[in-house]
């Protein structure tokens, strides 16, 4: 099992921060690799996404969402198998730290080869950077679940 943990500090609330990380739909307006998400209802997500040229589809499972602190989820389906979970902690009214952790399961040679060399790390790390820029310029997020969901 191969982790990830990454972490940047975005400046806006730690509300909005949070409230654009459940829009799971806009998601392919700051993840590269993401192609789409559908979401299916409150905790489930079917994505689409392209890998090194490969396209994979698999569904996520919101495991547990605490407004303002944290969502978790873990794949459902697919060919890799991941979990994870992005936190957020308030820095100041207007400063919020976003940190994410992915636990996942390389599978094939380019899973593996990439895992090896850090390219997760390195992806995961320029998602949080297009986060950055896509709430920053915004200044608000495109929607907001407040809902919770125990773990």
């Amino acid at each position: 099992m191969t982790q990830i943990i990454e972490t940047i500090d975005v400046d806006v609330p730690v509300s909005t921060a949070y409230n654009q990380w459940t829009q799971f739909e806009s998601f392919p307006k700051f993840l590269d690799e993401v192609e789409s998400i559908t979401q299916v209802d409150d905790t489930h997500n079917l994505w689409k996404v392209r890998v090194g040229g490969a396209e994979r589809e698999f569904g996520t499972e919101i495991t547990e969402q605490h407004p303002d602190e944290r969502v978790a989820w873990r794949s459902v389906g697919g060919e890799t198998e991941h979990a994870g979970a992005v936190t957020f902690h308030k820095l100041s009214d207007s400063e919020t730290r976003v940190t994410v952790q992915i636990d996942w399961d390389p599978q094939g040679l380019l899973e593996n080869v990439g895992s090896l060399v850090g390219a997760g790390s390195h992806a995961v790390k320029k998602d949080l950077k297009n986060f950055k820029e896509f709430i920053e310029s915004r200044h608000t997020a495109t929607g907001a679940w407040r809902g919770d969901v125990p773990a």
